[in-house]
Parts: structure tokens; C-alpha cells; sequence
């Protein structure tokens, strides 16, 4: 009987050590910097101070990673808010992410 898992984790997404301060910068350079640049930074000390806890690096990943993709589909975003279109009965998807973190 061997004591490996049947099953392979999927390996989650490590990004390059140099990952944050480039986004931090990308952040900073852009049209929601005034809003965005405070907001990653409470998020990235708040993972840093459970990284510290945990000593894992799962949280920092999820961060940068959030921001990655709040960065590239900012554009998106805007055009469909500025296209006039009634999304009030959409689904508040921080409740449905919640949910799957569970």
C-alpha cells in the first residue's frame, strides 16, 4: 500500500518574487490610484501579517493575484458600466466567493 494521495493538488499559481512591487507601481500609474494604491496596500499588510502567523505564502499569491486580475479587467468593467446596462439584479460576488473560501 503506498501513502501517496490518489489524486494530484492542483499546484496554484506562485508569481514572480518581483510580482508586487510591480503591480504596486502598475497601481500607482493608473486612473485608480487614488482609490486602489491604498486598498492593495491594507490587503498586502493583512496577508503579510498572516503570512508571518501561518508561515504561508498562500495569502500574499492570493493578493497579487486579485489585483492582477482587477488591473487587466478594469477596462472591461468600465465599458460595461458606461453602457448603461441594469445589472441590479446581479449576484454580489464577494458573498458568492465567500462561500467557496469556506
Amino acid at each position: 500500500m503506498s501513502a501517496q494521495p490518489d489524486h494530484t493538488p492542483a499546484a496554484s499559481y506562485a508569481p514572480a518574487p518581483g510580482a508586487p512591487a510591480e503591480l504596486l507601481a502598475q497601481l500607482r500609474s493608473s486612473e485608480y490610484a487614488k482609490r486602489w494604491v491604498p486598498a492593495f496596500e491594507r490587503e498586502w499588510t493583512a496577508a503579510l501579517e498572516e503570512s508571518r502567523r501561518t508561515f504561508s505564502l498562500a495569502g500574499l499569491y492570493e493578493v497579487v493575484q486579485d489585483w492582477q486580475g482587477r488591473l487587466a479587467h478594469a477596462p472591461a468593467v468600465d465599458a460595461f458600466a458606461a453602457s448603461g446596462y441594469d445589472d441590479s439584479d446581479a449576484i454580489d460576488m464577494t458573498h458568492l466567493r465567500g462561500r467557496r473560501r469556506r
